[in-house]
């Protein structure tokens, strides 16, 4: 069975985006984006909230761009090979190749998708994976926490959730970022 990761660059205070919207914050430098882009390569399929698909699918013509350094085509292409749900009851259509749209997010539909998978899924977009992280479908978390203090914002983990969670690796960035990944085995 295929695990369902959740993947995030949060503020050391819990928050993917401040009060105002902005994560410019989170952006990872050269050795902190390789880093992740080895976290999602094993990934088959993203499942993505609205929001956080509008704002991923810059990388669909990122390669289109001159000049991208190195780590940013290669987050590119591994974009371009997963496959993509959107779970919005307002898109209308998508702008992506390998991207379909369900309109809710239903929690046996995702159990059969991680029973049938060959390859691990992603969850993408603080409010999506607090739906799946309050029914207990995430098996692993991998945060990068960013020297930053948002002081408010979307938080990157939802309230009210109590999971015991086993640490299975760490690491430190030059840049202050710190990556600390999870277990959890319900």
């Amino acid at each position: 069975m295929a695990k369902l990761i959740y993947n995030a660059i949060m503020s050391l205070d819990g928050y993917t985006v401040d009060a105002s919207g902005n994560f410019d914050w989170a952006a990872p430098d050269q050795e902190v984006h390789a880093f992740v882009n080895e976290l999602t390569r094993p990934l088959g399929t993203y499942l993505l909230g609205r929001r956080m698909y509008e704002t991923m699918v810059y990388w669909e013509t990122a390669l289109d761009e001159p000049d991208q350094p190195p780590e940013v085509q290669d987050f590119a292409r591994i974009w371009l090979a997963a496959d993509k749900i959107v779970y919005s009851s307002k898109l209308a259509k998508t702008s992506s190749a390998r991207t379909r749209i369900e309109r809710r997010f239903e929690l046996q539909a995702i159990r059969h998708l991680k029973e049938e998978a060959d390859r691990d899924m992603g969850v993408g977009g603080a409010e999506l994976a607090g739906h799946a992280i309050k029914a207990g479908l995430v098996d692993e978390y991998q945060l990068i926490i960013a020297p930053h203090l948002a002081g408010g914002g979307k938080r990157a983990l939802p309230d009210g959730v109590s999971l015991d969670l086993r640490l299975a690796d760490t690491r430190r960035f030059a840049s202050g970022f710190v990556y600390m990944r999870y277990d959890y085995s319900g």
